[in-house]
């Protein structure tokens, strides 16, 4: 291949690929979303186009999202999203912390910690509520020492 054919496919190229970052920066356009995605957010049409673009793409995402979820999907995301509506807004910032700080852990610390969570969730009611007051009663120091006790235990190896 000629290279200068080759150096004016690769500016064309990056004209196109920084046409579509700059198409991006500009947000969707209310027509290029699908129906479904448009009835879904209705209520956000008439100000549509004053959104920021990355808020619109997390709408579309998400309108997108909904519409593969089934009735009952869409029932219980209904019902944790008016829990969430219910918690007051120093609640809301630190579950919003807590899940940045998960999201930074490595994929091995993630599973460990559902691993764990899916445990807990198994003890009996009177089980969870007793650990719970034993862990709310404990000084900040002691949680720390629990905190790494709990990391350097033996790990149970994976089931094949």
């Amino acid at each position: 291949m000629n290279p200068s054919n080759l150096l004016l496919k690769m500016a064309v190229l990056a004209i196109a690929l920084s046409g579509s970052a700059f198409a991006q920066d500009e947000g969707i356009n209310w027509a290029d979303l699908s129906e479904g995605q448009r009835e879904v957010l209705s209520q956000f049409a008439d100000d549509w186009d004053n959104l920021p673009a990355e808020r619109q793409a997390r709408l579309s995402r998400g309108a997108a999202r909904w519409s593969t979820l089934s009735p009952e999907q869409r029932a219980q995301a209904r019902q944790r999203f008016t829990a969430w509506r219910g918690l007051s807004a120093e609640r809301r910032e630190l579950i919003r912390e807590r899940a940045d700080i998960f999201r930074s852990l490595s994929p091995e610390e993630q599973q460990r910690i559902r691993e764990n969570y899916r445990m807990f969730k198994q003890l009996n009611r009177e089980r969870r509520q007793m650990l719970r007051e034993r862990y709310r009663d404990m000084s900040p120091e002691q949680r720390q020492l629990l905190r790494d006790r709990l990391q350097q235990r033996p790990r149970a190896r994976p089931r094949d």
